[in-house]
């Protein structure tokens, strides 16, 4: 398949098409941490909701589905404006890993052999977004947790207006909205049930989301707070690797196996859903153009 072009904007447009982003951005920043986290205990667990929640709500709120606030030029100059975001984010991780390499090290190849864990997921997560209609989108979205280096690999290979990048963002956004809420309360319920090492439990922390990084380790952390510094540092460490070894993972196997699957089921559940199959439609049009 071949990357889309992208012709970038002049600076006067992307100021037209971004000024207002920017602000109500800012002003969502102010207002989710003026509320702060909130924790809210559920039996032995806890479920934890970040500022990026609130913020993420009152984005979603402002659409222009809803409050029309913003329109849909803008909407769509907004998803390019992620990656820039999440740089410095990217850049954080890593020097906190760097910090505490002692404890990276003690770790030993588990910290590495833990992405190819997220490959399992695509051979249920297709099939699921297909039969809800999802088409190139679904490779975007299957191919791995989407979370930062995801959406920039994604972007990169098949360009910010494809079908793949929508549907990486669009787990990105909800992962980050549904995401948070879940993975504190996960660990600390596998916190509570002691069946694991607390080191394990930090190391599981970084699946390459920050976010969810964020939230199980503070809920690790309320479990073991002794352990703090050390659980913090295996998390950071797990997530920096997560993303490096996530990367080419996904370049070499996930995304290929998501594209593979795509191909061979995406007209059969077109079938099953009574509508026509984007494969099949592709490979009539390169008849048609041989």
């Amino acid at each position: 398949m071949k990357k889309e072009t992208f012709q970038y904007p002049s600076l006067k447009a992307r100021i037209k098409n971004e000024y207002r982003i920017i602000f109500a951005a800012f002003v969502f920043i102010l207002i989710a941490d003026a509320i702060g986290q909130i924790e809210i205990p559920l039996g032995p667990g806890k479920l934890i909701l970040f500022p990026i929640f609130y913020a993420l709500i009152l984005g979603v709120l402002s659409g222009p589905e809803i409050l029309k606030f913003f329109k849909k030029k803008e909407v769509k100059a907004a998803s390019k404006l992620v990656i820039v975001a999440i740089c410095p984010f990217i850049a954080k991780l890593g020097i906190n890993a760097g910090a505490s390499i002692e404890v990276v090290l003690s770790a030993g190849p588990a910290l590495l052999l833990q992405e190819i864990g997220n490959l399992g997921t695509i051979f249920l997560a297709l099939p699921f977004a297909l039969l809800l209609g999802l088409k190139r989108e679904a490779i975007g979205a299957t191919h791995s947790i989407n979370r930062e280096s995801n959406l920039a690999l994604v972007t990169d290979l098949f360009g910010p207006d494809s079908p793949e990048a929508r549907g990486s963002l669009s787990i990105y956004v909800v992962g980050g909205m549904v995401g948070t809420i879940y993975f504190g309360f996960l660990a600390t319920m596998t916190a509570a049930a002691g069946i694991f090492h607390p080191y394990a439990l930090g190391m599981a922390s970084g699946v390459g989301a920050g976010i969810l990084m964020a939230s199980a380790t503070a809920s690790i952390t309320a479990v073991y707070p002794d352990m703090a510094a050390e659980l913090s540092a295996l998390a950071s460490t797990s997530e920096t690797l997560s993303g490096l070894t996530g990367i080419y993972v996904a370049i070499f196997v996930g995304i290929p196996l998501c594209r593979k699957l795509y191909t061979w089921m995406e007209p059969k559940f077109a079938k099953l859903r009574h509508e026509p199959s984007e494969v099949l439609m592709r490979k009539e049009e390169k008849v048609e153009e041989a």
